[in-house]
C-alpha cells in the first residue's frame, strides 16, 4: 500500500517513528517504528524530520531487516558521521496520508488531550499518553489538579463497550464506565 508522494512540508504532522543509531560505515541508520506493523512505516512517504526548527525531507534509498532491527539508507547519506547527526530525530509524515478508519477505531493521536469523564459526570482528567499492553490499549489519564480522590494519574483500559462508552472526537470527550477512586 504505497501512498502518494507529497513534496510540501507537513501541515498536520504526525510522528510515526524515530531514527536510531548508525549501522555500519556507509550511512545506514536504525529505525524505530510506532506503526502497528513496524514495516508499515515505509508505506508513508515522504518522511520529514525537524532540525534547527526547520523541516527537512528525507528520501529513502532503501531499507532492510538486520536481526530484529529495521535499517534504512537515505539518499545522499554516504558516511557514518553524517548519518549520526540524524540519530534521535522523529520521523514525521502529514496525517492526511493515514488511511481512514472504520467506525469505533481511533488513531492514538486523535485521543491525546481528550477529556475523560465517567458516566456519573466526574471529570477524571485528560489523555496524555496511550500504551499497548498486548491484550488491549490503555489510556494514561492525567488527573485534574484538584482531583477529589487525590489521584495524579489513572490507567484506564480502552475497552470499547465495557469501559469506553462514548468517544466524541469533535468535542474531545471520552465517556467511560470507571470508578474515580481507581
Amino acid at each position: 500500500m504505497s501512498k502518494q508522494l507529497l513534496t510540501a512540508i507537513p501541515t498536520k504532522p504526525v510522528v510515526l517513528g524515530k531514527l536510531g543509531s548508525t549501522y555500519g560505515i556507509h550511512g545506514w541508520l536504525r529505525v524505530f517504528s510506532s506503526t502497528e506493523e513496524s514495516e508499515s512505516i515505509f508505506d508513508y512517504q515522504p518522511w520529514f524530520i525537524k532540525r534547527g526548527g526547520e523541516w527537512q525531507q528525507l528520501e529513502l534509498q532503501g531499507w532492510k531487516h538486520h536481526n530484529q532491527d529495521l535499517i534504512i539508507k537515505i539518499k545522499g547519506m554516504e558516511d557514518r558521521e553524517a548519518a549520526s547527526l540524524l540519530t534521535n530525530c522523529e520521523i514525521v509524515v502529514d496525517s492526511t496520508q493515514l488511511p481512514p478508519l472504520e467506525a469505533g477505531d481511533y488513531y492514538w493521536k486523535d485521543l491525546m488531550g481528550c477529556q475523560v469523564v465517567n458516566t456519573s459526570g466526574y471529570q477524571l482528567g485528560n489523555v496524555i499518553d496511550m500504551m499497548e499492553t498486548g491484550s488491549n490499549d490503555v489510556m494514561v489519564v492525567k488527573a485534574n489538579l484538584k482531583d477529589a480522590f487525590g489521584m495524579q494519574e489513572r490507567l484506564i483500559p480502552f475497552l470499547d463497550g465495557q469501559v469506553i462508552k462514548k468517544v466524541d472526537l469533535n468535542a474531545h470527550i471520552i465517556e467511560v464506565e470507571w470508578d474515580p477512586n481507581f
